[in-house]
């Protein structure tokens, strides 16, 4: 990966250092001189929570990493600690830092998320002023971490960049087709089969939510399936994550009623990209589990050959749908994909997608909605992982009486329902295309942020990936 996370077993000697305390008494005072110590305890008193200690050859630092009251607010607050920490790494220019846990706990493991996730850098387009992350290493170590651990996180966060880089390329450099074979590259060689249907096999499959919304371009969707199947995967029936991989959205004919939010609507893929940047990671760290990924892959553009209001379509379910608004896209190929799902009797799905503005407004971008007709059981471990992640899920209902906002006069069901519950509403119109276990993640609010939070940075944040990778570890050993 582009920010080197790697495992020693003992302190490499003159070399950048950052050593984690979580108070005064765990210092490790053979680290230091008796001078330093006596200017660490003046920062302290001070309140400082990051001290520097210039030592010529090398750079010393004091990570002050108080205990929170909840074990997974402590872990957010070392990732965050490990953005204040990239912060000065980078105004000192150092390239290469090692993070000792001066309580020889795992305190490393959560400042190194933060700080590699803050070193994330999209620079592939830029011909002149290109500024590289001066960061290019960062090695753990102490008694209280393994090889093993720094190697797994190691693979997610790669997996993460990947997902970024995914959602942050522009709508000309992506196609549907042009998605496919980047996931396809991405994926290559991780032992993640690949399939990818063209328009002729979608089009076979009657698939009509996203063969609609396909339309007006003037390029192919594509079906894409991803499949980890490891020999000793302890689930016989898959879980299958699907993902929204609308490569650019302009709302069709029922036009983006603000235009400049339309530049961004190219991370309108983000759930596609969490899905592909998702089962990287479960390859790459051997997971054993079964998991399937679906994308149905497209962009939403304006044509006289589009889709227009009004229109009846019919879907892959062989139900019909009344179009009422265009930039209701995402739920008409998810609601395909959604109905193909049910042909590897899977155990779960989730469902991963921007879908809607109103999850957004609702929870902004602090949260992820959550709805679902899974057990209450799988719901808390999937909200675990989530607090696990620091990627919180806000649960809302699925009441019978949302399916009245879809009643159609003409056909089965219509693609929206009314200014109120929109992000219910939508989710009420997948489930109509389910009948397994099913979890719809809104991720409109979290995917692509339009200035810097923290370690997240700014655009696309990978949104979701942690969450799903934490998730289905856990139900690989349940």
């Amino acid at each position: 990966m582009r920010t080197e996370l790697t495992y020693a077993a003992t302190l490499p000697a003159n070399t950048s250092t950052a050593v984690l305390v979580p108070g005064h008494e765990h210092l490790p005072e053979e680290l230091f001189s008796q001078d330093e110590q006596e200017y660490i305890s003046r920062q302290l008193s001070l309140k400082s929570t990051l001290v520097a200690i210039n030592r010529f050859t090398h750079q010393l630092y004091l990570v002050l990493t108080d205990p929170k009251s909840k074990e997974t607010h402590t872990q957010e607050a070392l990732r965050k600690a490990g953005h204040a920490l990239h912060q000065r790494l980078v105004a000192d220019k150092v390239d290469s830092i090692v993070l000792l846990d001066g309580a020889d706990g795992e305190a490393a493991l959560y400042v190194a998320e933060g700080l590699v996730l803050s070193n994330y850098s999209f620079q592939r387009y830029k011909t002149e002023k290109a500024t590289p992350p001066i960061l290019k290493s960062v090695t753990i170590t102490g008694i209280g971490v393994s090889q093993t651990q720094v190697k797994e996180l190691s693979n997610l966060l790669e997996a993460v960049y990947n997902t970024r880089d995914l959602i942050n390329t522009p709508p000309n450099m992506q196609t549907a087709t042009m998605l496919s074979e980047q996931i396809q590259e991405m994926l290559n060689e991780s032992g993640v089969q690949v399939e990818v249907l063209d328009q002729v096999q979608i089009q076979s499959l009657k698939m009509g939510g996203l063969l609609s919304v396909n339309q007006a371009s003037d390029e192919s969707a594509t079906f894409n399936i991803l499949e980890w199947k490891p020999e000793n995967a302890t689930n016989a029936q898959p879980i299958i994550l699907v993902g929204k991989g609308v490569v650019y959205d302009t709302g069709g004919l029922s036009l983006k009623p603000t235009p400049n939010s339309m530049d961004y609507m190219k991370s309108d893929m983000s759930g596609a990209a969490a899905v592909a940047g998702t089962l990287s990671a479960l390859a790459k760290n051997k997971v054993p589990l079964y998991v399937i990924g679906l994308i149905p892959a497209t962009d939403n553009l304006i044509s006289g050959k589009g889709f227009a209001p009004g229109d009846v379509i019919t879907m892959h379910s062989g139900h019909t749908v009344e179009v009422l608004n265009t930039d209701a896209e995402g739920r008409l190929i998810l609601a395909d994909a959604l109905h193909f799902a049910k042909r590897y009797n899977p155990s779960l799905v989730i469902d991963i997608a921007t879908l809607t503005g109103a999850a957004a407004r609702a929870v902004g971008r602090e949260g992820i909605v959550m709805m679902g007709t899974a057990d209450d059981l799988t719901k808390t471990d999937l909200k675990l992982a989530g607090e696990m992640a620091h990627e919180r899920l806000v649960e809302f209902p699925l009441w019978e009486e949302y399916q009245e906002h879809l009643k159609s006069d003409i056909a089965d069901l219509k693609n929206i329902g009314g200014a109120e519950a929109g992000a219910i509403s939508a989710g009420k119109f997948l489930e109509f295309f389910t009948n397994y276990p099913w979890i719809h993640l809104d991720i409109a609010g979290t995917a692509y942020l339009l200035s810097p939070d923290s370690y997240r940075g700014k655009h696309a944040t990978g949104s979701s990936v942690r969450l799903l990778y934490h998730f289905l570890s856990s139900q690989a050993t349940a």
